[in-house]
C-alpha cells in the first residue's frame, strides 16, 4: 500500500511514518505539513536517522497516486483533505476528533465516492471496549449511574475526547436514547440531585498522558468499571494501518474500526 500522512511533523504523524516504513506491505508515498512548519523540505524519516526520499511538503497535489491518506489532524484541516482525496480518489483513514454534525455529514457525503474509515480511536483495545460497553448498557438499568472519565496530555484541544464521546454514545444507544438528551457535560456550583438516566463526564488535562478512559456504572452497593489506558501511541498507528489494509478491498463507503475488527475475525 502506498500511504500518505498528514501532520507529518507532529508526534502522531511521526509515529505513523515510523509504522509505515517498518511495515513490509506499506510504502511511504507522501508526507504533508503546514506551510510554516520547520520540517518542510526535510526528509520524512530524518527523525529516524534514515533517508526515505520523501520530502515533507505542503502541496496536496503530491497526494496523487497514493492508495490511502491517514489523517490525525483537526476538523478544518481534515475537511480540506477529504475534498482533495475525493478529487484524486484516494481512500482515507481518519482519526481526527471534534467534528460538528455538519462536518461529519460532509465526510459521509464524500464516502459515497471514496472509502473512508473514521474512528475517534484506532486502538483495537478501545474498540473492543466499545463492544463491552454496548453489552453493559443493556445489562445495567437506570439504578446504575453512568460516568465517563478521560485523561489526556495538556496539549489536547478538544474535550471530552472523541473516544469518551463515542463510549457514552454507545451506552446511550444501547439504552435506546440519544446522547444529547442524557449527557451531563459539566458540573459547577449547586447542581441539585443527579437525574436518573444521565451520563456524566469528567475530563483531566495534564502532562504527557497519552489517553486514559474509564466508564463507571455506579449502582446500589456496587460499582463496575471498564478501563482502557494507552501507554504508547503506536497502538493508534498499528490500528490505522489495519484500517488502511481493510480499505484496499472497499471501492467506497463509510466505515468504523468495528468493521475493520469484524473482518479480521471472519
Amino acid at each position: 500500500m502506498k500511504i500518505a500522512i498528514v501532520g507529518a511533523d507532529g508526534r502522531m504523524g511521526k509515529m505513523l511514518i515510523e509504522a509505515v516504513v517498518q511495515h513490509p506491505d506499506c510504502q511511504l508515498h507522501s508526507a504533508f505539513c503546514l506551510p510554516d512548519s520547520p520540517q518542510k523540505g526535510k526528509d520524512a524519516t530524518e527523525f529516524l536517522g534514515q533517508n526515505s526520499g520523501v520530502k515533507v511538503n505542503d502541496d496536496l497535489t503530491a497526494l496523487q497516486g497514493a492508495d490511502c491518506l491517514i489523517d490525525f489532524t483537526r476538523p478544518e484541516g481534515t475537511l480540506k483533505h477529504v475534498q482533495v482525496c475525493r478529487q484524486y480518489r484516494v481512500k482515507m483513514v481518519i482519526g481526527t476528533t471534534g467534528f460538528s454534525a455538519e462536518q461529519l455529514q460532509a465526510i459521509q457525503d464524500a464516502a459515497q465516492e471514496i472509502a473512508i474509515v473514521l474512528s475517534p480511536n484506532m486502538s483495537i483495545g478501545v474498540n473492543a471496549m466499545y463492544a463491552l460497553l454496548e453489552q453493559a448498557g443493556t445489562i445495567f438499568d437506570d439504578n446504575y449511574d453512568v460516568e465517563v472519565f478521560e485523561a489526556h496530555h495538556r496539549n489536547k484541544v478538544d474535550a471530552p475526547s472523541g473516544t469518551a464521546l463515542k463510549m457514552a454514545e454507545v451506552i446511550a444507544q444501547a439504552k435506546g436514547r440519544e446522547l444529547e438528551a442524557v449527557a451531563d457535560w459539566a458540573r459547577h456550583g449547586h447542581t441539585g440531585v443527579r437525574k436518573r438516566g444521565q451520563i456524566g463526564f469528567a475530563v483531566m488535562r495534564g502532562g504527557d498522558i497519552i489517553g486514559d478512559h474509564t466508564v463507571s456504572f455506579c449502582g446500589p452497593g456496587e460499582r463496575i468499571e471498564i478501563t482502557h489506558k494507552a501507554s504508547n501511541r503506536s497502538i493508534y498507528a498499528q490500528g490505522s494501518l489495519k484500517a488502511a489494509a481493510f480499505l484496499q478491498q472497499q471501492a467506497h463507503g463509510f466505515f468504523s474500526m468495528r468493521d475493520v475488527i469484524a473482518q479480521s475475525l471472519s
